[in-house]
């Protein structure tokens, strides 16, 4: 069963940059999509960027796009989103998530495994 663990998570100022990392355990990840995705505090969990298993597409939600960049490591089997010119509202709970399949997408609901989560806070 693929275990994946978020870090890096914490508080930063707005206009700050943090460094997501997701490791996974216990199986290779180098041929499944990978994505990430966030839940805000009374807010639905939402779409915010997505990579395929050669890392050749990549997907954004509209609200990170420019900000935020998606990659992986395969040979390490972890995944990383960097986060640039943060803003409060980007403050919420960060989650990695792993699709058994090649191809990504913005579906969260295909989408198997999930990490447990880490927290990003804004300060305004």
């Amino acid at each position: 069963q693929l275990q994946l663990t978020e870090s890096g998570g914490g508080l930063v100022q707005a206009g700050g940059s943090l460094r997501l990392s997701c490791a996974a355990a216990r199986r290779t990840i180098s041929a499944w999509a990978m994505g990430w995705f966030r839940q805000a505090p009374g807010k639905e969990r939402e779409f915010v960027a997505a990579i395929d298993w050669t890392s050749t597409t990549t997907y954004y939600a509209h609200s990170v796009k420019g900000r935020f960049t998606i990659s992986r490591d395969n040979a390490e089997n972890t995944l990383y989103l960097q986060m640039n010119s943060l803003k409060h509202e980007d403050t919420a709970v960060y989650y990695c998530a792993a699709r058994p399949n090649a191809y990504a997408t913005r579906d969260e609901e295909q989408y198997g495994y999930w990490g447990q989560g880490t927290q990003v806070t804004v300060s305004p």
